[in-house]
């Protein structure tokens, strides 16, 4: 199972994320919203640490013919 993939979808919901959170840790002085960078490393390494996890996000397999 190869954990190195993220659907497609999700990589720039997570880049998104990731950099809203960092603009509003930035805008309000908050380092809570600093943990954004998460989400943004997740996206930009295309690696889900939850779907070690919870492997809910598995790609589906190739089907062979």
């Amino acid at each position: 199972m190869d954990f190195n993939k993220i659907r497609k979808i999700c990589r720039p919901i997570r880049i998104v994320l990731g950099l809203a959170l960092i603009a509003t840790g930035v805008i309000t002085s908050n380092p809570w919203f600093y943990l954004g960078a998460i989400p943004l490393i997740a996206g930009l390494m295309n690696f889900c640490p939850l779907c070690i996890i919870t492997k809910k996000c598995d790609l589906p397999e190739p089907k062979e013919d």
